[in-house]
Order: C-alpha cells, then sequence, then structure tokens
C-alpha cells in the first residue's frame, strides 16, 4: 500500500492507483491544464472511501510506502481511466512539442512574436 501526501491530507490507497496518479501528474506537468480525478482511498477504520484531487502542473505530492494489515486498495476501473488521461496528455505534449519544434525551425514563432 501506499499514501499520497497531498495538500495536507494523507491517502492511503492501492500501490497502483498511487502510481497511476503520479504519473498521470507528470503527464500533465508540461501543460497548462489542470484536471479533476477520483480515486479509491482506504478510510481510517478500514472501509473504502473515495478522494477528489484537483491535480495539474504545478501539483506537489509525494507517495510513501507503508505497510498495512489491510486489503491492497484495487479497483481496476480507475486504472483504465488514469491510463488513457496519462496517453491522451502525452500524445498531447508530443503534438505540442513538434509543432513548437517546426514553427521554431521555420522562424514563424520569431515573427509571431514579434507582432505580439
Amino acid at each position: 500500500m501506499k499514501v499520497i501526501v497531498y495538500a495536507g491530507a494523507e491517502l492511503l490507497t492501492g500501490d497502483d492507483i498511487a502510481m497511476g496518479v503520479l504519473r498521470y501528474c507528470e503527464a500533465l506537468a508540461g501543460s497548462v491544464v489542470a484536471e479533476v480525478i477520483e480515486i479509491p482511498v482506504r478510510e481510517a477504520d478500514g472501509s473504502l472511501g473515495l478522494a477528489t484531487l484537483l491535480v495539474g502542473p504545478t501539483s506537489q505530492m509525494v507517495v510513501k510506502n507503508v505497510k498495512s494489515e489491510l486489503e491492497e486498495v484495487v479497483d481496476l476501473e480507475v486504472m483504465r481511466q488514469l491510463q488513457e488521461r496519462t496517453k491522451a496528455q502525452q500524445d498531447v505534449a508530443s503534438i505540442s512539442h513538434a509543432v513548437g519544434h517546426d514553427a521554431g525551425s521555420s522562424g514563424d514563432s520569431d515573427a509571431w512574436e514579434a507582432e505580439y
């Protein structure tokens, strides 16, 4: 199990979910996009709960390994959504980088900057 430390809260969740959140935040880091995500968490009494996070390019979080007697939090649908969102954001970043690179090589970006 892992604990996500985010905005002063400690969220106990499964290993795969925590790493999926980190990968998604990493993909958002190069953008100006913020997104709301919901992940399952283990509450203090052992029950399952839901945490809603606002993540974006300035998100700062820490993920820590913890030992727990509680059952690992697993949610395949959440993992699927995180993977899809991460891939979509990586695709957008790749396209943006390619367009920016092409514009810079043709000199178009210099003309745009001079005009504005």
